[in-house]
């Protein structure tokens, strides 16, 4: 069985190769093993972002690009997806190409060392790509690097569930339901990784600890679906 590796640049190769082997199931599996809360998640994420017109953001680990399409929805700004995975990226263009948004490109590149300059983008969003990196505090000072002065940072990322009895339940199902269905279409491997990784990412007062030191102010969090997820939101002073 696949021992994972949870930070360093090893972690990186394999991120990188699981995620263009799945690329093509990607949002059914989303859909079906989060029941549809991923599209709430989504909202609340463009929730706490609150685009403004003309502005330009940037979707790091951006996949097919779902995030960057619910903030269109809600705005009429200019989107850069990027991800570590060209699949990801091939299967995003294809989409947008698809829906007639021009305000939407894509990068395949790494989000430890972003191909911007210095003060680019009036924000910045992660969400459920952030647990991937390799190294955590590299990727947060890029992130500080490539945001405007007042620029914000949302990351959504997967937590340990705050209710006790709701715990056990998603557990469960995190641990012993979700991989077996999910071997029924996509690598199997990919979706053991994904409950273990969860327990590997740090508690949410470490995350906001790493944000403070990268520079980022205001830093908040707001817990999701019992504590399943949750929502980093950070400032750049």
């Amino acid at each position: 069985m696949t021992e994972f590796k949870h930070r360093g640049t090893e972690k990186k190769a394999f991120v990188q190769k699981m995620f263009d082997d799945i690329s093509d199931r990607y949002d059914f599996l989303n859909h079906l093993l989060s029941l549809g809360i991923d599209y709430y998640w989504r909202h609340r994420l463009v929730k706490m972002l609150a685009p403004k017109t003309s502005e330009i953001i940037l979707d790091v680990a951006t996949g097919t690009g779902d995030v960057g399409f619910a903030i269109l929805k809600k705005c009429d700004v200019t989107v850069i997806g990027l991800d570590y995975a060209y699949n990801m990226t091939r299967l995003a263009k294809q989409k947008a190409e698809k829906r007639g948004i021009r305000s939407f490109k894509f990068v395949q590149g790494d989000g430890e060392q972003l191909p911007f300059s210095d003060n680019s983008f009036d924000a910045i969003t992660i969400a459920f790509g952030f647990r991937n990196i390799g190294h955590f505090e590299i990727a947060l000072q890029e992130f500080s690097r490539v945001l405007k002065p007042g620029g914000r940072l949302v990351i959504l990322e997967f937590s340990q569930p705050t209710s006790v009895w709701f715990s056990a339940i998603f557990r469960f199902y995190f641990k012993h339901i979700l991989p077996k269905i999910a071997a029924l279409f996509a690598r199997s491997d990919a979706y053991r990784y994904l409950p273990e990784s969860v327990e590997q990412f740090p508690e949410r007062d470490v995350m906001i600890s790493m944000m403070d030191q990268s520079g980022f102010i205001k830093t908040s969090h707001t817990d999701l679906t019992f504590g399943v997820s949750t929502l980093y939101l950070g400032w750049k002073s």
